[in-house]
């Protein structure tokens, strides 16, 4: 089983979405996965954004319960697969851990082959926004698993 840590910022509207998202599809392709999701500046425990639980509801998602953490060098060194939503964030973790290079990648990077591709961070937008961000997201995650077969 892959242990694949996604992360972003707050850890309150990418990464937990990817999160919610990666683990609902591996259930629809009968995949057993074990992933988390962190923030590189996470201010307290939070749930994740109003917009990000709406958007992930329409399909059926409950992402309520979520709560944002700081990612942890710990928690790179138990992923097999960390994936960042900016290269920026990726700066970051290898910033702190520079011997992940080589499971830290962006997930346009790492799913798309795209290495000069953010995700477009959703925060204050209104929920149109917010589900723009979350089928980008969609789209990497299918390839990922795709790759993951």
């Amino acid at each position: 089983m892959k242990n694949i840590l996604f992360v972003c910022t707050g850890n309150t509207c990418r990464s937990s979405m990817a999160e919610g998202l990666f683990k609902h599809l591996a259930g629809e392709r009968g995949k057993a996965v074990e992933t988390g999701s962190a923030g590189t500046a996470v201010f307290g425990s939070q749930g994740a954004s109003k917009n990000a639980v709406l958007a992930l509801k329409e399909m059926g998602i409950d992402l309520s319960s979520h709560r944002s953490r700081s990612v942890t060098r710990e928690m790179i060194d138990k992923a097999d697969l960390v994936l960042t939503m900016t290269r920026s964030h990726k700066a970051q973790l290898l910033a702190l851990k520079p011997d992940a290079h080589e499971k830290v990648f962006t997930l346009a990077e790492y799913c798309s082959g795209q290495t000069d591709k953010d995700i477009s961070d959703p925060f204050g937008g209104d929920l149109n926004t917010y589900i723009a961000c979350r089928n980008e997201i969609t789209d990497n995650l299918k390839k990922l698993l795709d790759k993951l077969v």
